[in-house]
């Protein structure tokens, strides 16, 4: 299981700082303007309204924004709790703790996709 983590690091190196920049760029942002420009009254109701929602969700670039915001994420989540375990002294059990965190976040992913796909249906 090790050898495995150790061949898929770059790979979960890059799902987990695509998934840093997600949480910390795009995220903030959507919760600025749907939650406080709609709840203020700055972003008027139509805009916020369920068929366009649906509308930009179903466009090709609105359908990847969702699903990075929806999986990347997870994965950013995943690699910080396995460096925590680490860190904490569960080195000895890396590889369980690591299969564990990053299945979750895969489970996770194909949640999401399955749910952007549904959109288009």
């Amino acid at each position: 299981m090790k050898t495995l983590m150790l061949k898929l690091e770059p790979v979960i190196w890059m799902l987990f700082s695509s998934g840093m920049m997600i949480g910390a760029l795009l995220l903030p942002v959507f919760i600025l303007v749907v939650a406080l420009g709609g709840g203020f009254g700055v972003v008027g109701g139509e805009a916020l309204g369920f068929d366009r929602m649906v509308a930009l969700a179903t466009h090709p670039i609105g359908t990847l924004i969702v699903l990075a915001a929806m999986a990347l994420p997870l994965w950013g989540g995943a690699h910080h709790l396995r460096h925590l375990w680490i860190d904490l002294g569960g080195l000895k059990t890396d590889g369980l703790v690591g299969f564990l965190c990053y299945g979750t976040a895969l489970a996770g992913s194909i949640v999401a996709i399955l749910a952007v796909v549904r959109l288009h249906s």
